[in-house]
């Protein structure tokens, strides 16, 4: 049987930078095929040719083995093929149904949109895959999972014959994955081949039947799932073994000094209450935590993103009074928040402004700023964090997501602090970036910085830090040191009802 979407030889070239080279591969009718890869690899460019937004210069693409040609994303969608991205792409102002249906509303009398069974047919859809969703409520004020389940249902409903997710559970939670792996098995079932491109390998490995690894905008590797194990896949995804990536993390003795950060009942609303904890130069900290356990909520009140309500935060040993970000800075606390997109990167500067916004005023004279100097520390920070751009003067936007993370750890740098909040540095970056980054957080602890850090992954976590500090439901419930500790102790002290919790 033909497969039903396919790519032969598929090239494409933005001035100097290679893209895509000859790039061949094949989605047959009901599999899941995992298409991984570094940032930068090449993934997103290919499915922007699949979807319309970009042509190729060469190669040819097939749809149920005839040639086509995607000249825009409503011709690639017109034809079959539907696209489900992180960031949701419809009309939160309006209802569901109206949103599963934009564009084609069934009509009565040819002019008049036929609500009722708009509705109707949207509620019969939805419930296909076992979606509790009311087609009339409000597309805005449903969680950004059954968002997305309502956009996978639009696809369907335009008679999508290839879905392609996109990095679709980056932002979900743990209940919200599971009602999309769902699903996806409809899907598969339904004969709907699904392209699913996503940076955590556990999920690529549940749900994928073949996977294709791009490096450098080539595909380096493809078979089944069950003939392609973890470490040959990140292998073949970095260009060196799986080993050599995994530093074992350095033994280290934190300074018995004063602490670098310090919080001591610190409150703010309901979703910080009570929190006390230090770190000591030298020393990795780790805020572990379900979702909503309080663990940004705890860095922005330590930063002063948000206005604690009661408690002390001390910074190399001096209490700041009535934390502001613009203080906590000048005490020698630097934050680099989880969302890199809404709180992180100035999008329409360039690598050295995003890298220099924090250090201005040590760069100016006299209101004006000195290039030279500018220049000076952008190449410095770039060299020692391996910064890959086209050059200091490239759109931050132009990075792979791993290299826009390093600016931003570059930034937080820039300001000489004591203590680093790194609030899941790692999240939505590839293995590789991962791994660079959790070098970078190594040699900050050489340099005597104390960190505090959270992750998404557990495992990570226990990795990367010295000690946890547990929170449940916004307060400390246990402390431990991860030398010699397991998961499930963690899990313990996760599952543990804190005694002041909210009813």
């Amino acid at each position: 049987m033909a497969p039903i979407l396919e790519t032969r030889d598929v090239s494409k070239r933005f001035g100097a930078v290679q893209a895509l080279r000859s790039v061949s591969f094949a989605l047959n009718a009901g599999e899941v095929h995992g298409l991984v890869g570094e940032n930068g690899a090449g993934k997103s460019t290919l499915i922007k040719i699949l979807t319309g937004f970009y042509q190729p210069d060469g190669g040819a693409i097939l749809l149920g083995g005839e040639p086509v040609h995607f000249d825009s994303p409503r011709a690639s969608q017109r034809l079959g093929v539907s696209a489900v991205y992180q960031e949701i792409n419809l009309i939160p102002e309006r209802s569901v149904a109206e949103n599963v249906f934009l564009g084609h509303e069934p009509k009565r009398f040819g002019v008049l949109i036929d609500r009722k069974r708009m509705d109707a047919e949207a509620d019969e859809l939805l419930r296909r895959y076992d979606l509790k969703i009311d087609p009339r409520a409000r597309l805005g004020a449903l969680g950004l999972g059954l968002q997305q389940m309502v956009s996978i249902a639009r696809g369907v409903r335009l008679g999508a014959r290839v879905v392609i997710l996109d990095e679709p559970s980056s932002a979900l939670t743990g209940a919200e994955v599971e009602t999309l792996f769902r699903a996806v098995d409809r899907l598969k079932a339904d004969g709907i081949a699904i392209l699913f491109v996503s940076h955590r390998l556990s999920e690529c490995y549940r749900l994928c039947d073949r996977l294709t690894v791009l490096r450098d905008g080539s595909v380096v590797a493809s078979a089944a799932t069950a003939e392609l194990p973890r470490a040959a896949l990140i292998g073949a995804m970095l260009g060196r073994s799986a080993e050599s990536i995994h530093r074992v993390r350095p033994a280290r003795v934190p300074r018995e000094a004063t602490p670098a950060l310090e919080t001591r009942g610190l409150r703010w609303r309901t979703r910080v209450r009570d929190v006390s904890f230090a770190v000591r130069p030298g020393e990795v900290v780790g805020l572990a935590g379900l979702l909503g356990a309080g663990r940004t909520e705890t860095m922005k009140a330590s930063f002063g993103a948000e206005t604690k309500e009661a408690g002390e935060v001390r910074i190399a040993g001096g209490p700041v009074a009535s934390p502001t970000p613009g203080r906590s800075i000048a005490a020698g606390l630097a934050f680099l928040s989880e969302d890199r997109r809404a709180e992180g990167i100035f999008p329409k500067l360039s690598v050295a402004e995003n890298l220099a916004a924090t250090a201005l005023p040590a760069l100016a004279r006299f209101g004006f700023i000195s290039r030279k100097k500018q220049d000076a520390m952008v190449a410095r920070f770039t060299r020692a964090l391996g910064i890959k751009a086209a050059g200091p003067g490239a759109p931050i936007t132009s990075l792979s997501g791993g290299n826009q993370q390093k600016v931003l750890l570059a930034r937080c740098l820039a300001t000489a602090p004591r203590a680093i909040m790194l609030d899941d540095p790692t999240r939505g970056i590839d293995v590789g970036a991962k791994a660079e980054v959790h070098e970078a957080i190594h040699l900050l602890v050489e340099d005597g910085l104390g960190v505090l850090v959270t992750s998404s992954e557990m495992e990570e976590l226990m990795a990367l830090a010295d000690r946890l500090v547990v929170l449940n439901e916004g307060a400390v419930s246990g402390a431990l040191r991860t030398e010699g500790a397991a998961v499930q102790d963690v899990l313990d002290m996760l599952a543990a009802p804190h005694e002041d919790a909210p009813a």
